[in-house]
């Protein structure tokens, strides 16, 4: 079985959505239980020393993680972040940031998601985020 959405769909779905919320992050790869997602970043993304701020890497951990619960269930606009916990373990430098989501647990309910998060480019860690999403009982496509 593979993912039930494309990366074309949830792009599309992205743009349909949030208009207006400036560059926003593309879905690069979905497949079942898994979304790979980049977000650029510009100035008001930096913190002082030239790093990727914190509130952009939990963003785009939730991002992730709301792509692949879809790989299973489809778009499901109400499906909802009912927690998000990040650590963070070094600096994130760089003009873009990737997350991966792996769905962990998906139950009639609730999801459970692991995110890692690295700058574009990199192959260590920045973050490391597990996210919970909420399930409405009767999905929306």
């Amino acid at each position: 079985m593979g993912s039930v959405v494309t990366v074309e769909e949830v792009n599309a779905f992205y743009d349909s959505v949030f208009r207006g919320a400036g560059e926003q992050e593309r879905v690069l790869e979905v497949r079942e239980n898994y979304a790979r997602i980049r977000q650029p970043v510009d100035q008001g993304n930096i913190r002082p020393g030239g790093y990727i701020n914190g509130p952009t890497q939990m963003a785009v951990a939730d991002s992730a993680a709301y792509i692949a619960v879809f790989t299973r269930i489809g778009i499901t606009p109400m499906a909802l972040t009912s927690n998000l916990n990040i650590n963070f373990m070094r600096p994130c430098i760089g003009d873009a940031v990737i997350a991966e989501a792996h769905l962990l647990k998906l139950g009639k309910t609730l999801a459970v998601i692991s995110v890692d998060i690295r700058a574009e480019g990199s192959d260590k860690l920045s973050s490391h985020a597990t996210v919970n999403y909420s399930i409405p009982l009767e999905p929306t496509s």
